[in-house]
């Protein structure tokens, strides 16, 4: 029997990224704008130059360049676009790994459709064609855009409605997410705690269970929310 390979450090996924070159109706090229719930992104920029866009209740639009060497990254409630400049490349390290696979993402979609749970199932699912990644982005970006005028103006309602609207649509699959919470990243916090109380007592006994972990992408250019996405599947042990 194999043993799996180990998650990464604290349960982290995993993913590279290249934004959609393709134009928004305001102009920018970039990604399909969306918040997560649960979980903290953040973007190692490795490649190229461009920025992200974030909208939070706090701070209102915020335009982050990003360049080679620019480290960013949002705690959930963050609306985020990622837009392209020229060559970005990023690499994606997000918390909670198995959450935001999960359903932890919600779209900027038009109030209608976030109203409606199953409209906006059939309007976010995976898009199997560079045509339907497009029209999700668009779909993103147009309730983006409300957002971001609003609180322009120092409307915070629009984006409040936004919150509440993505609690609702996400409540029925919490429960689901339970087992890879506690499979990932609690399971790492509680070895860490085990490790620390084996050390308080000398005992180096699970340090020769150390094992090392090789891996690569198990999907190339997909059709991400943000754009082309290299993924990584990370077992848990």
């Amino acid at each position: 029997m194999v043993a799996p390979r180990p998650p990464l450090p604290g349960a982290v996924g995993l993913s590279h990224l290249r934004p959609y070159d393709w134009e928004a109706a305001d102009g920018v090229c970039g990604g399909g704008p969306h918040m997560h719930l649960a979980c903290t992104e953040a973007y190692v920029v490795t490649g190229g130059q461009g920025s992200v866009q974030t909208l939070t209740v706090g701070e209102g639009y915020r335009d982050t360049p990003l360049e080679a060497g620019s480290l960013v990254w949002f705690t959930p409630g963050t609306v985020h676009r990622m837009v392209e400049g020229d060559g970005l490349r990023v690499t994606v390290l997000m918390e909670n790994s198995g959450l935001p696979e999960a359903g932890d993402a919600v779209f900027t979609f038009p109030a209608a459709l976030l109203a409606d749970p199953e409209a906006y199932a059939r309007a976010a699912a995976p898009p199997a064609d560079a045509f339907a990644a497009r029209r999700r982005r668009d779909l993103a970006v147009e309730g983006y855009l409300v957002l971001r005028d609003a609180l322009a103006d120092g409307d915070t309602e629009p984006l409040l409605a936004f919150h509440r609207a993505a609690a609702r649509l996400v409540a029925p699959k919490v429960p689901s997410w339970e087992a890879p919470w506690r499979s990932g990243p609690l399971a790492a916090a509680q070895r860490t705690g085990e490790h620390l109380a084996a050390l308080a007592g000398a005992d180096p006994a699970h340090l020769a269970a150390a094992v090392v972990a090789v891996t690569g992408p198990s999907r190339r250019d997909g059709f991400g929310m943000c754009g082309r996405r290299d993924e990584y599947t990370l077992d848990a042990p």
